[in-house]
């Protein structure tokens, strides 16, 4: 049994993650009072490290109580009653305006009860992977924002499973770890039913999904919908310069530069927004609240969500919770 786990390439300094080890491996009972360290000279040989450096991870353990030292001999534990802080390790695809709320959210949440330490991938696999295994040992509580990764659910295996936290989108390879998250199938169906009346007076629907950062469940939903409702309907996935707006179509966007690129488009055809075209944006911005006179908006509650998530990882709650969404009817249906 590991006391000690160093990774070479963390930023973290190596006498910081021996310190960060010891005191994890308390907290996890799996060293007790009275027993002994590793000896300097193991961990230097095990990780090729100088003494320096495990002496004065040591020597901090001392001065804050946790440990002894018996000349000759080497090091204990002198005591495990001690204020062990948590540690929390976010990973979140990117930052935007509809993240920070949820992160700020979750920070105010916290009240300074833990460090906390965000991590972006980026929708990159590799990178994704790396920062997992790099965080794994290091802190109390891992939570993942996995969007649609193919390898999400094999990468963060790695990780305690009893220590892992999935935030916004999950899955069935994921649902042995609590977790909040939007539905963004139900959520797509439900918000467009609820504008049925406005959109009766437009003849097609169209999606704009590029797919590389959207969830799919907004397709599944978005068809459904226009399926059981008898809506013509097409999915594109992207809408570019010299795209012609058909008049008489409900633009539902996900992303906000397709949101431009169609406003922008219908005051070059001089078009009337909720006349002659409809738009449904995704994740509401104050923004959105003014331009074109008011844009529609499918959005979650990310600050709700942000609240929820501490209060699940301060009070170790293990439970799988549908983040609430509402429709946000305005001028532009």
């Amino acid at each position: 049994m590991k006391i000690i786990v160093i990774q070479p390439q963390s930023g973290v300094p190596k006498y910081k993650q021996i310190v960060s080890s010891i005191e994890m491996a308390i907290a996890e009972n799996r060293i007790a009072k009275g027993d002994q360290l590793p000896s300097v000279n193991k961990v230097c040989l095990e990780f090729g490290i100088s003494r320096d450096t495990v002496l004065w991870a040591y020597e901090e353990l001392k001065k804050r109580g946790i440990v002894f030292a018996i000349p000759g001999k080497g090091y204990y534990i002198k005591s495990t009653e001690f204020s062990f802080e948590q540690r929390f390790f976010v990973l979140f695809d990117e930052l935007n305006a509809f993240k920070e709320d949820l992160y700020v959210s979750f920070l105010e949440a916290i009240e300074n009860k833990a460090q906390v330490d965000i991590y972006f991938h980026h929708f990159n696999e590799v990178w994704f992977r790396k920062l997992i295994n790099e965080s794994n040992g290091f802190y109390t509580k891992y939570i993942i924002m996995p969007t649609h990764l193919k390898g999400a659910a094999q990468a963060i295996k790695v990780l305690p499973d009893n220590d892992v936290y999935i935030l916004d989108q999950t899955h069935a390879e994921l649902n042995q770890y609590p977790a909040i998250y939007q539905n963004f199938s139900q959520d797509m169906y439900q918000s467009l039913k609820e504008a049925l009346s406005l959109l009766r007076k437009f003849h097609k629907l169209v999606l704009l999904y590029p797919g590389f950062k959207e969830p799919y469940g907004m397709v599944v939903g978005f068809e459904q919908f226009a399926t059981e409702f008898s809506f013509p309907f097409e999915v594109i996935s992207h809408f570019g310069p010299g795209e012609k707006i058909e008049k008489g179509t409900v633009y539902v966007i996900p992303n906000d530069r397709h949101l431009v690129q169609v406003l922008e488009q219908a005051q070059t055809q001089n078009l009337t927004i909720a006349q002659d075209y409809g738009i449904i944006s995704y994740n509401d911005t104050p923004l959105k609240k003014v331009v074109a006179n008011g844009i529609t908006t499918i959005s979650t509650d990310f600050e709700f969500m942000g609240k929820c998530l501490a209060d699940m990882v301060l009070n170790n709650k293990k439970k799988s919770l549908q983040n609430p969404c509402r429709l946000l009817i305005r001028n532009s249906i």
